[in-house]
């Protein structure tokens, strides 16, 4: 399994888990310390410090990026079959040197310290493998007690009941993990297949908007710029014709031309300021519609009546500018169109 496909939060999981479990196995070890009489361990066992070792190895493993990338995707199998092992090898410990008084409240531990494993195994895999991995911690359950001959025969059985409960819950417990993390994939893909598709709308809105934003343009230069040129040549064509017969005509002409040169100047420019719509940032929507009909009204000479509040709040950017640009739109059809006078 390589790192990049474990369930987002799994690996720091699993590291926890052994560093809560190398700390209490710590504790545990200073048991020793006490008074013979206190402790139910009158002699140290180095047995015990094996475990201990094996579990600070392993949290430096997995909290080192290399080894996750030369095993690969049996990075996390591997681990999980290893906490097991180390959890067997205290098992084996355990069992062999508590009193029987002990036994029974000691398992209750055992069995969460093995639970763990089953969570993350059921965390990342589907139940089959939960299936799986229950079995293994069975088989391993049944090899420590095979290799505890002082165990009497009931007490082999009891301890058969024991760990058959606990493989029931183990696949109990994985079965309920499995199914909500598989709803949870479930709802991960359907979350991924919705973004993707407001992806998609959204550049298509986007070149929509683009397309439309280029016909406005292409309608204004057609209303302003095409007009003004095609008008400057028709007088520009007059002028050249009356420059010699009739000096006073093409002065005139000239003038005129000049004026509306001027004009689709100012047209353009205003355009091109339009465009970019400064008085929305500068100003905000109820200014800028202020300023858009005060300048359609001097360009039209126009008497204007305006009465628009001083602020229009709760409007998003995208909806004031596109109530700018109908705005926009329509005074500026009222001036080229409408021939009225107010």
């Amino acid at each position: 399994m390589e790192e990049h496909s474990l369930e987002p939060g799994l690996l720091n999981t699993f590291r926890q888990y052994i560093a809560i479990r190398l700390g209490l196995m710590l504790l545990g070890l200073g048991r020793f310390a006490l008074p013979v009489g206190v402790s139910p361990l009158p002699q140290f066992e180095p047995l015990y410090v094996v475990p201990i070792l094996l579990d600070g190895a392993f949290l430096v493993l997995l909290s080192l990026r290399a080894p996750r990338r030369l095993v690969g995707r049996f990075f996390l199998p591997v681990a999980l079959l290893f906490a097991a092992v180390i959890q067997m090898l205290y098992l084996r410990w355990f069992v062999a040197h508590l009193r029987w008084r002990e036994v029974g409240v000691g398992f209750v531990g055992q069995f969460i310290f093995l639970l763990v494993p089953v969570i993350l195994t059921a965390w990342q895999y589907r139940f089959r493998h939960v299936v799986v991995y229950s079995l293994v911690l069975a088989s391993l359950q049944v090899v420590v007690i095979a290799t505890l001959p002082e165990l009497r025969e009931v007490e082999t059985f009891l301890f058969a009941i024991v760990f058959a409960a606990n493989v029931a819950m183990y696949l109990f417990v994985g079965y309920i993990v499995s199914n909500l993390m598989s709803a949870q994939r479930v709802q991960r893909r359907e979350l991924a297949e919705a973004n993707r598709r407001l992806v998609d709308y959204a550049l298509t809105v986007e070149q929509l908007s683009i397309s439309r934003e280029r016909n406005r343009l292409a309608r204004e230069l057609h209303d302003t710029l095409a007009h003004t040129l095609s008008g400057l040549t028709v007088q520009l064509d007059a002028l050249a014709s009356l420059w010699q017969p009739e000096p006073p005509r093409a002065r005139q002409i000239l003038d005129h031309a000049l004026s509306t040169a001027r004009e689709g100047l100012d047209e353009t420019r205003r355009v091109l300021q339009d465009l970019r719509a400064a008085p929305l940032h500068d100003l905000g929507l109820a200014l800028a519609i202020r300023h858009l009909a005060e300048s359609a009204a001097a360009r039209g000479s126009l008497a204007l009546e305006l009465d628009v509040a001083p602020h229009l709040n709760g409007v998003s950017p995208e909806d004031e500018q596109g109530f700018y640009r109908v705005a926009q739109e329509a005074l500026a059809n009222v001036v080229k169109h409408a021939g009225a006078p107010r």
